[in-house]
């Protein structure tokens, strides 16, 4: 799932080609996509995109008369830039069928090319919000703090506004907007600190560095994105980027003490760690694992390696 970093890059690109660019048409072409048209796509029509804008992890197009296009990519959803008439319309002409790809969920045609909402896979989780008004675009903010902008007593209230696990709660909507498993694993993997840490059991130095670190970490994953992309749109972006040092690698080296990364999976999410780096050498049970191993599951480092 693009998170706060990739939204952002998305964001620098976007800004880049269709900022002051009149929409032609809006093409919705998967009934699952949209959630909300008040207005009509067709309202949408000849309107000049304003501002482009995150909310949470979403991607907000602002156009003419407060006009919103509200895109969540959600885990599989990805946008695509083509050059105008380069679009999918005379791809799928092209193709001699005149038919578009079913991965194709939506297609926005401007002035100078086609933006392309597409998602892999056979679960539509992506949506598009049509709204008219600042008020409807409200209702869909679910409050969490900007970890970027937050300094440390907002950071601080945020945290412990209720006591959960710290990976549940960097990741909660409602605590912090745009972080997601991904960069979660990486910011608490910098910090030393356990996922499992319930977030009223730390003290003001480890709260202090949770914030540092939060920040610098959100800010170093945007400039690679972008440093790495260029003036290129933004092609398959991944939850698992080589700039990682724990998320999705789970049995590699751990580069800063060489232990084995560990990992909890639960649902279709999975937390990675260092044991030696964060939870003192300590494994975390892992629901699925551990339940079937029951006594047999080890509690160390040591007992693992054993």
């Amino acid at each position: 799932m693009p998170e706060l970093p990739e939204v952002e890059l998305y964001l620098r690109a976007l800004r880049a080609r269709i900022l002051g660019q009149r929409l032609l048409r809006l093409r919705i072409l998967s009934v699952s996509l949209l959630r909300t048209c008040d207005p009509a796509a067709s309202a949408f029509e000849g309107r000049a995109v304003r501002t482009i804008a995150r909310l949470g992890k979403r991607i907000v197009l602002e156009f003419d008369g407060a006009h919103y296009a509200v895109i969540h990519l959600m885990i599989a959803g990805r946008l695509k830039w083509t050059g105008e008439g380069r679009g999918p319309e005379a791809r799928a002409h092209q193709g001699g069928k005149g038919r578009l790809p079913r991965t194709i969920h939506a297609d926005f045609q401007f002035e100078n090319g086609d933006l392309t909402l597409m998602e892999a896979g056979t679960k539509k989780r992506a949506s598009l919000h049509l709204l008219r008004g600042a008020e409807a675009l409200a209702e869909l903010d679910r409050g969490g703090l900007e970890p970027l902008d937050a300094d440390l007593e907002d950071f601080r209230a945020a945290l412990l506004r209720e006591n959960h696990t710290l990976k549940r709660a960097l990741t909660d909507p409602r605590f912090f907007s745009g972080i997601g498993n991904a960069h979660s694993d990486e910011i608490l993997f910098r910090a030393g600190l356990s996922p499992a840490r319930r977030t009223r059991q730390l003290g003001e130095p480890e709260i202090a560095r949770l914030h540092a670190v939060t920040r610098a970490w959100l800010r170093e994953a945007v400039d690679r994105l972008v440093a790495e992309a260029g003036d290129r749109f933004p092609g398959k972006l991944t939850a698992f980027h080589t700039m990682h040092a724990v998320h999705g690698r789970y049995g590699q080296p751990c580069p800063s003490c060489g232990a084995p990364v560990q990992r909890i999976v639960y649902a279709q999410n999975e937390t990675n760690y260092c044991a030696r780096c964060q939870t003192g050498g300590r494994l975390l049970a892992d629901r699925a694992f551990s339940r079937l191993l029951g006594e047999d599951w080890p509690r160390t480092l040591e007992e693992l390696e054993g």
